[in-house]
């Protein structure tokens, strides 16, 4: 293995009908936000996940926050988010002017920790938004538990996570909605676009006006409410319905790439990873928590991997170091967990195409690095 191949930390695969779906779209002139594929796309997407609705959107983030706008979410609510996850979760939170209530994550899985959930649980608390964190599905069960008793709305953040199982029942659908991301780098991608699920006629109906400008679905150009432009067009739905249709395989060759991830680091004690407690995970992104290293030292070990063209990146920060989360009572308690986890974490490359040779390679280059840092 030569040190010159280049090793980026995702790729996407266009190996279906990707190209002629999309060229479809553009000689038909149905280039924006009306047109069969969305339909198609949308009615697939359900159909998939066994449920009543799908709504697509133009990203991932907008479908957080048109799922939170449509369940009423808004100020002077508080709304119970995992401290240790992609910015969009809280930040989605404050669109509605609510509060992003920032919760620690268990050790284990770095999902969000369904006993701090209760300990953060207020008067004003209306909503969870659990993360499926990397492809690994928090322990919604337990989740909706808490919520049921407390009366409180759920959405899933699936955005890593398209095709995650817990109890052999797929994530997104425990939820009242369950909102997905097909940003590049995601399981299946439509370049930019995102899709909500629900089983409730209320919310999908609503989501679809708010999605729309608030227009009323039965007198055109007449406005009910304030609502957004976060429609998907025809062409990103093409692209999504083709990568919808290869799901399988996708998430089989997923599959594969952590198998030889695995075995390429068992038996090192330094090297962490999530625990799956038996459930279905996707492998978004195979992330390995390097104990006992600290955040220079994982930084300085990023430094010798891209030496080596090999590219990774820091599992994300926690959200209570942000400037703009260091005031307004974000956090009730340090969120111990998820700062340890979160500064000896990083992501190694993860997509279809890397070759057990490849992951080999990687995972050798890792291993070399940890013992100079």
């Amino acid at each position: 293995m030569s040190d010159q191949k280049k090793f980026s930390i995702a790729r996407p695969s266009f190996n279906g009908n990707e190209k002629a779906y999309l060229l479809d779209t553009i000689e038909s002139g149905w280039i924006s936000s009306i047109g069969p594929y969305i339909e198609r796309f949308e009615q697939e997407f359900a159909r998939y996940h066994g449920v009543k609705h799908a709504v697509a959107t133009h990203n991932g983030t907008i479908a957080l926050h048109l799922a939170l706008a449509a369940a009423g979410i808004g100020p002077g609510d508080e709304v119970i988010v995992p401290d240790f996850t992609f910015i969009a979760t809280a930040n989605s939170v404050r669109y509605c002017q609510a509060a992003p209530i920032l919760t620690d994550i268990d050790p284990d899985d770095w999902n969000i920790f369904p006993e701090a959930i209760s300990e953060n649980i207020s008067s004003r608390t209306r909503a969870i938004i659990p993360v499926h964190l990397y492809g690994n599905p928090a322990r919604i069960r337990e989740i909706m538990s808490i919520a049921r008793k407390h009366d409180l709305i759920v959405v899933e953040d699936c955005a890593e996570a398209l095709g995650a199982e817990y109890d052999q029942k797929k994530v997104g659908t425990f939820g009242d909605i369950g909102c997905f991301s097909f940003f590049g780098n995601k399981i299946i991608t439509t370049g930019e676009g995102g899709m909500c699920i629900t089983n409730r006629d209320d919310l999908a109906e609503r989501m679809r006006i708010l999605r729309d400008h608030g227009m009323n679905r039965e007198k055109k150009y007449w406005y009910d409410f304030p609502g957004f432009n976060y429609r998907m067009t025809n062409m990103q739905a093409a692209v999504g319905l083709a990568q919808l249709e290869q799901i399988e395989s996708l998430l089989s060759e997923r599959d594969l790439i952590l198998s030889h991830y695995q075995d390429a680091f068992s038996g090192n004690q330094m090297i962490v990873t999530q625990d799956h407690h038996n459930q279905r995970n996707v492998n978004w992104m195979f992330t390995i928590r390097l104990k006992g290293i600290t955040e220079p030292g994982r930084d300085d070990l990023m430094n010798k991997l891209k030496e080596k063209q090999i590219d990774s990146r820091p599992a994300f920060y926690p959200i209570h170091r942000m400037s703009f989360y260091q005031t307004g009572g974000f956090i009730r308690s340090i969120p111990e967990n998820s700062i340890r986890i979160s500064s000896e974490s990083l992501s190694l490359p993860t997509y279809i195409g890397l070759t057990r040779e490849d992951i080999d390679y990687i995972a050798t280059r890792v291993k070399e690095a940890i013992h100079v840092v």
